[in-house]
């Protein structure tokens, strides 16, 4: 059943069941208000009406107070009605001093450096857990009420109404016994899911039962252990409950227009406001103080709806009320979830919380009481161990009162702290808590604080630790530096558990670095390993050694000086698992290249990087993801290309040979090694200007058979291929004969291995294209590439050409075709006595000067262009006029302008040829208009050219067949 649909008279009866058990109780003022006091919404004026039986009040009680609700029930007023009017005629005299100007101010959220709640709750989840068995008492209601006929008489609906209240906390219990941590988990979801579930269903009593009995839950400190991890379950149950009432009012107000986010008392409609009363009604009537607080903070917000200040003058209520709780335990976590809706709610307002931060210092003082005590015997709980579980509340608490808040409200909290003496883990929070500044400059103060802690309670390097968090993001004065430095170290370095150790050392390892030379650093690097190596510790430290580092890495980036630290590379041999020492090395080299921007030779930079270039590549194998060994091989390719040994090419050259030994299983490094080979070559010619003496000439050989060597490792075809014809033109480029024909012998001979098809992208794509685009390349270094004595004319030529004979294209294609194409030009060239372009190349002996347009070496080019020519006839015919058509004008197209560009048209039969060519394309169609006309003038320019005359009848004869 709805709360909000019961008759009005249920709260009448209800305040008149109150009343009977307290008949002397007066209207209680805020200012006077007692936490274990119920609240009263009458005065002893209206309760005397009441028993007289009159049915009016006077104007001065009516003006003054709200009606009584018995009297008001006897003559049929409404009495919400009633008190929502009497609420609303106070509200603006409440409200009257909060002026408009203060409006954004108390509207301002919380900043993005404020850490929200939702950030610590898997921490709390994670660190507070049992192995012991758990418990929940739920109390089973009856379903007394969900059923009534329409017609129901209102005395009936009154009774059901009250009867379900009283089941609020009378009904059945049901225990559940022995459950494990996830199965109490588990059971608390459950509730969460059929909070909703009853919700969504209308059944608000039955929701608000859920409600009731989770929070009553966290009353239980059975498993003491467990219960930070308790409250952070139960306290999303009360949450979900909070979101839903305030939605549910929401709602109510967007009735006709939706209600806008900064909206004020006046806004809110009646039936809104009756509503929300209603919720706050039902929640005072809670028996237990505990469940009783926890409901009524849950809706906090909801007292917008009411008026402007009813959240200024609520959170003082209840931290006053939870000064009842016993517990000193659950009492900081009651505190710290009010604070926690508190700042959700009302950030302006977080000055109302600050009491709840000096509550708890003086409950802190019952921890030493005997109750706790028994029950820590009972329990055989450890006191630091049950000290821990104080730590989220506090921290918690502080975070939230120490947020923005002045200095002298900070000074005034230390203060208390000091009061309490040796109490080290409100300390440790306090330096957590207060922002890092504050701590930075009172950094001395605080060193003294902690010694002044008793070591048995809280360990005092945890203190340290808190304290170097703070140092880590502010500074302290300089002078003070070496000192807090060496306090602090004093203590770390007596941890005997390992794991304490490094949790400590990995934080002042920062303070270290920002503010000290390298020594200082080595020497904490050496204090980590020797705790660290014992009984190899360091196995289960790896993410703060990993941390350890990256610290490092930032404020150090001059790796001379940085690899002159005698323990860094000591310090790396500690990681020994695989997966971590990759990820370390990875991390190094990318600092490296982001921050490393010259060119070195240092070597003890070159070792450094050396070895931990070769722990990445080893790490290598058969299982390795393609993507991976790219990653890794831009890291050492980045590393190759920042070493440089100036005018040294020789050392140059060793440590490529070093290099390709160390990274043999990296096929990109490998490519990167020849084309750094290559350009060391071709510095060396270029220090030389091209003419090498006998030393240098011995170089570039040397460099060449690197290469050489080097390529055939490579398992990516195209990548040998464009490799050995780019070493072939570089060993050009030095006057290596010998060597570019090995390079060009060996392309050729690798031609026949292309694949039919490869992977480009995870994709198969026909390799055509690639191979036309490097036989193109490899025919035009052909025409500066001398014949070799011992083999015959254009003996390249001719192997290249009866490997492209000899090749298996594709079904239908015309790739040989066009290779033939692109031969011509290449042969029209060789035949010319001199190469207008020889002057911009080196001076290589090419077949120009070695056969200086000799008549037989003139013949063996006609008659194989003759057949070339041949060759690309024969496939004009063979394809069809219909399926290829355009196929054979494009290619009769690029033959005719081949035979225009290189042939001496003088000839009639290639006169004849380059005509029936230009017919055959246009016969097909596969020209525009435009392409015909210009090329017409571009014969007639060429024809007006010194012993081109014979291209006038040609044009002529062009035309002619154009227009026809």
């Amino acid at each position: 059943m709805s709360v909000e649909a019961a008759d009005h008279a249920v709260i009448c009866l209800l305040c008149h069941k109150l009343r009977r058990c307290r008949p002397e109780a007066t209207l209680v003022e805020f200012g006077d208000y007692h936490p274990l006091k119920p609240i009263m919404v009458t005065d002893a004026k209206t309760r005397r009406g009441a028993r007289k039986g009159s049915t009016s009040s006077s104007s001065s009680s009516s003006s003054s107070a709200p009606v009584d609700p018995l009297t008001s029930m006897l003559d049929g007023t409404d009495p919400l009605s009633m008190f929502a009017a009497a609420s609303a005629s106070e509200a603006p005299a409440m409200t009257h001093s909060i002026s408009t100007g203060k409006r954004e101010k108390e509207e301002e959220a919380i900043g993005s450096d404020f850490e929200p709640w939702l950030s610590k709750r898997g921490e709390i989840l994670a660190r507070f857990t049992t192995t012991e068995k758990l418990s929940i008492n739920l109390f089973m209601g009856c379903d007394r009420g969900k059923a009534q006929s329409p017609g129901s008489a209102v005395s009936e609906k009154v009774r059901t109404r009250l009867e379900e209240l009283d089941d609020l906390e009378e009904g059945s219990q049901k225990e559940l016994l022995n459950l494990s941590q996830q199965d109490y988990a588990n059971r608390i979801e459950e509730l969460n899911q059929s909070l909703k579930e009853s919700w969504a269903a209308d059944q608000k009593v039955k929701a608000l039962k859920i409600v009731i009995q989770c929070a009553k839950l966290l009353s239980d400190t059975t498993v003491i252990q467990f219960y930070p991890s308790k409250f952070v379950l139960i306290t999303d149950i009360l949450d979900t409950f909070g979101r839903l009432v305030y939605d549910r009012i929401w709602t109510m107000c967007s009735d006709p227009r939706p209600l806008p986010d900064s909206f004020t008392v006046e806004d809110v409609n009646d039936t809104a406001k009756e509503t929300c009363l209603n919720w706050f009604f039902k929640i005072a009537s809670i028996r237990e103080l505990l469940p009783r607080l926890y409901v009524e903070a849950a809706i906090l917000k909801c007292n917008r709806f009411l008026n402007k200040s009813g959240v200024l003058e609520t959170l003082p209520r209840l931290t006053a009320m939870i000064r009842g709780i016993g517990n000193p335990l659950v009492a900081a976590y009651t505190r710290a979830y009010l604070c926690r809706v508190g700042m959700e709610v009302a950030p302006h307002l977080k000055d109302s919380l600050n009491p709840n931060f000096f509550d708890l210092l003086s409950t802190l003082r019952q921890i030493s009481g005997e109750s706790v005590q028994n029950q820590l015997v009972l329990q055989q709980v450890e006191v630091p161990e049950y000290l821990t579980l104080y730590s989220p509340a506090i921290n918690w608490i502080l975070q939230c009162i120490a947020y923005t808040a002045p200095e002298p409200l900070l000074t005034e909290m230390m203060e208390r702290c000091k009061t309490l003496g040796n109490n080290a883990l409100l300390l440790n929070s306090v330096m957590r808590a207060f922002r890092p500044e504050f701590v930075a400059v009172r950094a001395t103060d605080f060193i003294g604080m902690i010694k002044d802690c008793d070591e048995a309670g809280f360990p005092k390097h945890l203190l340290f630790g808190s304290l170097g968090r703070s140092l880590a993001c502010a500074d302290p004065p300089e002078p003070e530096r070496l000192t807090i430095l060496n306090e602090a170290w004093k203590v770390v370095t007596k941890v005997r558990s390992p794991q304490d150790y490094i949790n400590c050392a990995e934080i002042w390892v920062e303070f270290t670095c920002r503010h000290f030379t390298k020594r200082e650093v080595n020497t904490i690097l050496a204090d980590i390993i020797k705790h660290m190596t014992p009984d190899r510790a360091f196995e289960d430290a790896y993410p703060q050694l990993q941390s350890v580092i990256r610290k490092i890495l930032t404020y150090f980036h001059n790796f001379s000086l940085l690899f002159s630290m005698e323990r860094f590379l000591p310090f790396l041999d500690m990681f020994q698992k695989d997966s971590v020492r990759v990820e370390v090395c990875r991390s190094i080299m990318e600092v490296f290249l982001k921050h490393q921007l010259e060119l070195t030779r240092d070597p003890v930079i070159l070792n450094a990087m050396l070895h931990i270039c070769k722990t990445m590549h080893d790490s290598v194998n058969a299982l390795t993801l393609e993507d991976e060994k790219r990653s890794l091989a831009l890291l050492i390719i980045g590393f190759i290309r920042m070493v440089s040994f100036g005018r040294d090419f020789e050392q140059q050259l060793s440590f490529c040979v070093e290099a390709r030994a160390t990274f043999c299983n990296l096929e990109p490094v490998l490519v990167q090694l020849v084309h750094t080979v290559n350009q060391l070559a071709m510095e060396t010619s270029h220090v030389m200007k091209g003419s090498h003496s006998r030393k240098t000439a011995a170089f570039v050989r040397a460099c060449a058979a690197y290469s050489f060597i080097t390529i055939p490792s490579l398992s990516s075809i195209f990548s040998r291929l464009h490799l050995y014809l780019l070493s072939g033109q570089v060993a050009l480029a030095n006057q290596c004969l010998s060597q570019a024909d090995a390079f060009l012998k060996a392309a050729v001979s690798v031609l026949p291995e292309v694949p039919r098809s490869i992977g480009v992208e995870g994709k198969l794509r026909s390799s055509e294209s690639f191979l036309l685009d490097f036989i193109n390349n490899f025919i035009a270094t052909l025409l500066v590439v001398p014949d070799h004595p011992e083999h015959g004319v254009l003996y390249l030529v001719r192997g290249l050409l009866n490997m492209v004979q000899d090749y298996t294209w594709e079904d239908n294609s015309d790739a040989k075709v066009r290779v033939y194409t692109s031969a011509l030009p290449l042969l029209a060239n060789l035949s010319k006595s001199n190469y207008s372009f020889s002057t911009f190349l080196l001076p290589v002996d090419s077949n120009e000067t070695l056969y200086g347009g000799d008549p037989k070496f003139l013949s063996e080019i006609n008659k194989l262009c003759e057949t070339l020519i041949g060759q690309i006839l024969d496939h004009l015919k063979t394809l069809s006029r219909d399926e290829s058509a355009r196929r054979q004008g494009t290619l009769a197209f690029s033959l005719f302008g081949i035979l225009l560009a290189h042939g001496d048209l003088r000839n009639n039969k290639l006169s004849q040829l380059a005509i029936s060519l230009w017919n055959l394309s246009h016969k097909q169609g596969c020209f525009e208009t435009r392409i015909s006309v210009r090329t017409l003038e571009y014969i007639k320019h060429q024809a007006q050219q010194p012993d081109m005359a014979h291209l006038t009848d040609t044009v002529q004869r062009l035309a002619l067949q154009s227009r026809n």
